[in-house]
């Protein structure tokens, strides 16, 4: 299940697992939509090994300045509570499925 982050519960979720992907997103953008159903997929698939959240851009601005996101659908690989990874634009489930399965063995 795909986890909604906010500036209430981000620094936890990132903090307290090993592998996050955050998804930087807006209700109003067409590709953040379509790489939805994407990310549920991950969500399954990655069910205990890593966390695959989503941001609203719109709500949350001080995060996306925080990581400079200057445009969305924007992921962002965290482990250990580091960013190691970033990609723009919509990416396709095998694209994301290969860059977590690197971060989790590094």
């Amino acid at each position: 299940m795909i986890q909604y982050l906010d500036k209430y519960n981000f620094d936890e979720t990132i903090n307290t697992n090993n592998v996050v992907l955050v998804d930087f997103f807006a209700d109003w953008c067409g590709p953040c939509k379509a790489l939805h159903p994407a990310l549920e997929e991950l969500a399954a698939n990655f069910d205990g090994k890593a966390v695959i959240s989503k941001i609203n851009v719109d709500k949350n601005q001080e995060l996306a300045a925080q990581f400079k996101v200057r445009s969305i659908p924007a992921l962002l690989y965290f482990k250990n509570g580091e960013v190691v990874g970033t990609q723009n634009g919509i990416q396709s489930k095998s694209v994301m499925t290969s860059h977590l399965t690197s971060i989790l063995k590094s």
